[in-house]
């Protein structure tokens, strides 16, 4: 990919703590491994893993964990200029189990990601950015990061960046309050070239689960580009003209953290490198095949366990 095209991932940069007492609940769980999350790191790591190039904006504490989480992005290759910390908040822990019922038994301390401020954003890498990605499980809360956040993504809007936006719903982190974010998905969706979601989002957000009907429904918001995963089903994509499954390669999934991430890091990667993406747009096949190489990126990384160690090169794709 030209050095000078990169993909901004926005969002949060955070501490997973696993449970490995498997089907302990974190009551009863004494063992946990530490690890690099947060769904815009995954995607940036995928982006360069890929090959490409990716910055990573967000914000960690001033400490120990947040020195651990810039350390994993700098070997990854991502860039961390825009990588701000906070000297008053700590860095922003997850910690979570998995029970022998499938549960995930979930406790979440948000921390600095919730404090970037527009005015520590640098507006020139930007809007230099090929793309920009606001793909965030927390921005959407409440908290100063949510106005910087839509206000970014407003301002990338208007500065013909090209946008791409995944609401990421976490149940554990909204308790409840679907209509609220409901309402900020589709304002999101609204300023949004490409929107990537689940099945389950789709329903969650469009009130239907009619496929093609909600997948209409983000069109009339705003966006040009739609992917909703289907899992082992594929994906289905439209670009308002055309809409069509595509397929996913058959695996033995182990692990399916993070392969959302890898599936978004994979399309933008590719569309990084279209030097007119608007164009892409409107040549399906080309989408079909963009779309297939990020099922093939997405099934890779269900194969193995952990989300960023999961992540495949390229030359493992081509394989």
């Amino acid at each position: 990919m030209d050095e000078n095209r990169y993909v901004v991932c926005i969002g949060e940069l955070l501490i997973d703590f696993f449970c490995r007492d498997q089907g302990d609940n974190l009551v009863d769980g004494r063992m946990f491994e530490k690890q690099a999350g947060g769904a815009p790191a995954n995607v940036s790591a995928t982006i360069t893993k890929l090959g490409g190039n990716a910055k990573f904006c967000g914000k960690v504490g001033n400490d120990p964990f947040g020195l651990y989480l810039k350390n994993t992005l700098v070997e990854l290759n991502v860039d961390t200029s825009m990588l701000s910390f906070d000297d008053k908040h700590p860095t922003t822990l997850a910690f979570v189990s998995l029970m022998e019922n499938g549960d995930r038994d979930f406790v979440f301390y948000r921390g600095a990601d919730s404090f970037l401020k527009e005015e520590e954003l640098d507006k020139r890498q930007l809007k230099e950015a090929a793309i920009l990605h606001f793909g965030s499980a927390t921005a959407l809360l409440d908290g100063p990061f949510q106005t910087t956040y839509l206000n970014t993504m407003k301002s990338a809007k208007d500065n013909g960046n090209f946008v791409s936006f995944d609401p990421n719903f976490r149940s554990d982190l909204w308790k409840g309050n679907n209509k609220e974010f409901i309402r900020l998905a589709k304002h999101g969706i609204g300023l949004a070239d490409f929107v990537k979601l689940s099945e389950e989002e789709l329903e969650i957000i469009t009130e239907t689960n009619d496929l093609k009907e909600g997948v209409k429904h983000l069109h009339q918001l705003g966006a040009k580009f739609v992917s909703i995963t289907l899992g082992k089903d594929g994906t289905f994509i439209s670009n308002s003209k055309e809409q069509e499954f595509v397929p996913s390669i058959q695996i033995k999934a182990i692990d399916t953290t993070g392969a959302g991430d890898a599936f978004v890091g994979a399309m933008l990667y590719q569309l990084a490198k279209e030097k007119q993406i608007e164009k892409t747009l409107d040549c399906f096949e080309k989408l079909k095949k963009i779309t297939y190489t990020s099922n093939k990126v997405a099934g890779i990384v269900c194969t193995k366990v952990g989300a960023i160690s999961a992540i495949p090169n390229f030359k493992e794709v081509l394989d």
